[in-house]
């Protein structure tokens, strides 16, 4: 498929891309059905000389699918349903009854009549089997639209069988949400080799670690010792996976904090934890760390901090 360059007018902030977005080495690094939440990351694109696919006409269920992330709780506000601004075709997830021992699956919104009911898709297991639900159950809805994260309880007024499988969910009169910070962060467990700003190879100035959580702007850093002081540079290297395709950062950060955690209950050795600032990011890493992270919110809501 041909490709043109990226245009500031292609994209809409808050809404979903409708084609995928490579760099200028073929790499992709944002796929369909992805949302840029700002202009920073337009700009990004831009400036890296970002490609993306030549326009098609979208079928019916490509019209709209914003991505799905969850509340985690923090400064959560009440909303109302239409603040939502769900369409047709967009994306929700849903949790199911503990029963079924699924964590979360997605479908699709079918419609709505105010007041009365949401229509949405069957949901499926991950073998394509249709989950096993019944009238009655409650559900757990979640959506992310823009830099909102939305969640609301809903029960199974009715499924529907013929023509096709639909449920019709009870309509929810107040939704909870929570704002996304401009630079949202995420639990992660990604080891990475941690060295001294100038890059040394002495085995003595290179320690493993493990990034815990991570933003594009920084991270925290657990290790079995010190790796350095507060305000004192280190350089990390790491693997990061986008889209199934791995790359390898190599970034310099600025030690912005530093605590041990709590002795744990085993006797083992406390683990000293890190708070890092990134610098000197070059344009394409901080593209891929943003594009990898607001994969994770989507394909992984419940790691959002």
């Amino acid at each position: 498929m041909n490709r043109i360059p990226i245009q500031k007018s292609d994209i809409t902030i808050g809404k979903a891309l409708p084609w995928n977005v490579f760099d200028p080495q073929g790499n992709r690094v944002a796929a369909i059905g992805d949302i840029i939440h700002t202009r920073e990351h337009v700009q990004l694109l831009i400036s890296t000389k970002a490609c993306r696919d030549q326009p098609v006409e979208p079928s019916d269920d490509e019209l709209s699918d914003e991505e799905i992330t969850g509340s985690n709780g923090k400064q959560e506000n009440t909303f109302t349903f239409e603040a939502m601004k769900l369409k047709v075709g967009d994306r929700l997830q849903i949790q199911p009854p503990q029963r079924l021992a699924v964590d979360r699956v997605i479908v699709r919104l079918i419609g709505y009549t105010p007041n009365q009911s949401l229509l949405v898709s069957a949901p499926r297991e991950s073998s394509g089997l249709r989950m096993q639900l019944v009238e009655n159950d409650k559900l757990v809805v979640r959506v992310f639209t823009s830099q909102n994260a939305f969640g609301f309880p809903a029960t199974i007024l009715k499924i529907i069988k013929i023509p096709y499988e639909y449920l019709h969910l009870s309509f929810p009169y107040e939704v909870k949400g929570v704002v996304i910070r401009t630079a949202p962060r995420v639990k992660t467990k990604i080891v990475c080799s941690v060295a001294n700003a100038a890059g040394a190879n002495d085995s003595d100035d290179n320690i493993s670690g493990m990034i815990v959580n991570l933003s594009a702007k920084g991270a925290l850093l657990a290790s079995r010792r010190a790796i350095a002081e507060k305000g004192e540079s280190i350089k990390l290297a790491f693997r990061v996976s986008l889209h199934a395709i791995d790359t390898v950062l190599s970034i310099n950060a600025v030690v912005r904090a530093q605590f041990v955690e709590d002795p744990p209950a085993n006797g083992s050795v406390p683990l000293v934890n890190h708070g890092l600032e990134f610098v000197d990011l070059l344009p394409n890493d901080t593209l891929i760390l943003q594009s990898m992270i607001y994969q994770q919110m989507i394909e992984q809501p419940h790691t959002v901090l």
